[in-house]
């Protein structure tokens, strides 16, 4: 059986949804793997960009609106999981494609994790920030709960040693004993990846417009629906570019111009963080759509070919 997986990765507003729609126009059989650390969040619509109900309609999608946005989702666990939808696919005769921006999800579904200094420096600083403004034993605590060998082992005001041992655990869904011990295994599919890319400034300024799109379709009333339904600030999920600063703005800790500003910025600094995580990977064959005049037609055929 043929188990080639088409993998699309590249930054933010680039593209990568309408190219993997056309895609599995194009190849037939298709039921795309999402591969975005954001869209797995139920009630977070506009500020992660899902896919709209059309697009979903025209090609089945896995990995969206599967999660509470209280809920615990790893890295880890959804390589795991999207191993095991990717055999189902298979086993059907269906044809996957995973398509997303999260470099440590797609990491975790291609290679798993053999790097035993895996970190995240988004993860780690939203840990220590935590630190900062509520102490060390609220932390502690969490790690008791979900490591307590670790905790056992590690003293209750030892700030560095909790937050690895958390990083770890919120990366892998695995204990840090158990993540140094364990054997990761490739995954048992071939993976063919496809990067999309196009001209930084033009990128930029895609992800400013789409901002905008974003606030005048309702992203701070999405924001006060979550506010409504129990889900606060302090969530993992709420951490996500947009809503964290709309929160910030909620709360009265910013103005509406520095909301958006900042919602701009670290979109930015995002798109830059993706590509430095994709351009490290040698496997990537690149196409920048700028050199398609936004001839889809023809980019599809280039990937194809």
């Amino acid at each position: 059986m043929n188990n080639r997986v088409l993998i699309i990765v590249g930054p933010t507003t680039v593209g990568k949804t309408d190219v993997s729609l056309k895609l599995a126009e194009r190849l037939k059989n298709v039921e795309i793997i999402s591969a975005d650390s954001r869209q797995v969040y139920k009630f977070m619509n506009i500020g992660t960009a899902k896919p709209t109900a059309e697009e979903l309609s025209k090609v089945k999608h896995h990995f969206i609106d599967i999660k509470f946005p209280d809920e615990y989702y790893s890295a880890g666990r959804y390589g795991k999981d999207a191993r095991q939808k990717i055999d189902e696919l298979f086993q059907q005769c269906k044809t996957p494609m995973v398509v997303g921006g999260s470099g440590l999800y797609i990491r975790a579904l291609v290679d798993g994790f053999f790097d035993k200094q895996i970190s995240d420096p988004e993860v780690k600083k939203r840990l220590k920030l935590e630190i900062e403004k509520t102490g060390i034993a609220p932390l502690y605590d969490r790690l008791k709960q979900v490591d307590l060998n670790s905790a056992e082992k590690i003293h209750p005001n030892d700030a560095h040693r909790i937050v690895r041992a958390l990083e770890v655990f919120e990366l892998t869904g695995q204990s840090l004993s158990e993540f140094q011990k364990g054997k990761p295994e490739k995954a048992n599919f071939t993976p063919l990846f496809i990067g999309l890319n196009r001209d930084r400034n033009y990128l930029y300024q895609v992800i400013e417009n789409r901002v905008d799109s974003m606030i005048k379709n309702g992203l701070v009333d999405e924001v006060k629906k979550l506010q409504k339904m129990d889900y606060h600030s302090h969530l993992n999920s709420m951490q996500t570019v947009g809503y964290r600063e709309v929160f910030e703005y909620l709360e009265n800790k910013i103005n509406y111009e520095q909301m958006v500003r900042l919602i701009k910025q670290r979109s930015r600094n995002f798109a830059k963080r993706q590509l430095t995580w994709f351009r490290k990977d040698k496997r990537i064959q690149w196409f920048n759509i700028d050199d398609y005049n936004g001839n889809s037609g023809e980019l599809i055929n280039q990937i194809v070919d």
